[in-house]
């Protein structure tokens, strides 16, 4: 399977279960993995032939603004189910994490691997 990457992307979105974190948003780091439904691109040089990681990055800066999330666990969920659906892919890896958010701890966060039902 060929897997497209798109790594340290960032995102700043409202997200928190605390009062203080929802008055602005906070950064976000993304790392994301997306497994290819065929692997034509490479030997047709289409972007018909593959995922458009353009599109996939416009659709998630909208959904991260027009949605409030509580747990990271749930945007996490939410990246993933709107890769799967909207775009085909087969299988995707997502991790989210919050930048800074505890005293010595660089980033704090979710990785998680969903497929598409068989």
């Amino acid at each position: 399977m060929d897997i497209i990457f798109l790594d340290e992307i960032k995102l700043d979105i409202v997200i928190g279960i605390y009062d203080w974190e929802r008055k602005a948003p906070q950064t976000v780091q993304l790392d994301i993995e997306i497994g290819l439904p065929h692997s034509r691109a490479g030997q047709s040089d289409d972007v018909a032939d593959t995922i458009d990681y353009g599109t996939v990055m416009v659709r998630l800066r909208e959904t991260a603004t027009t949605h409030h999330f509580n747990l990271v666990e749930a945007f996490a969920e939410h990246a993933a189910n709107l890769i799967l659906d909207e775009f085909g892919a087969p299988w995707v890896k997502v991790s989210v994490a919050k930048l800074g958010m505890l005293r010595g701890v660089k980033r704090l966060g979710i990785r998680i691997e969903r497929s598409r039902p068989a």
